[in-house]
């Protein structure tokens, strides 16, 4: 089981990018998705979650920019970023808790980071 995350790159102050999160291996369910961004000198914080029941909670800087949304047919999550500020600027994490078929859970299953730059 692992994750794998795309998209970032470089935006605009006010620009717009989207990310997008991919669980992959011999997965029966997904339990909650979050993002995570960890910007430089700083700690990893909690940006966005998502709860199999589509509960969504933002961390406060990013509420009424960020959107953050899953698709459980291709076990993806995905975060779109719009309004971007250069406090943005950080390395993106996405993260879950995963159910295999063989009844293990992988809880807390950390996908590699994609960096997102907001600059002119």
């Amino acid at each position: 089981v692992q994750l794998q995350a795309s998209g970032g790159g470089l935006a605009q102050p006010g620009g717009s990018l989207g990310l997008s999160c991919a669980a992959s291996g011999s997965i029966r369910s997904v339990n909650d998705m979050r993002w995570y961004r960890q910007a430089p000198g700083k700690q990893r914080e909690l940006v966005a979650s998502i709860t199999w029941r589509r509960t969504t909670n933002y961390e406060d800087s990013v509420k009424g920019r960020f959107t953050i949304s899953r698709d459980d047919a291709k076990n993806t999550v995905s975060l779109q970023m719009n309004d971007l500020k250069p406090e943005d600027t950080a390395v993106y994490y996405c993260n879950a808790d995963i159910l295999s078929y063989s009844g293990r859970w992988y809880l807390n299953q950390w996908g590699q980071g994609t960096l997102v730059t907001v600059s002119s």
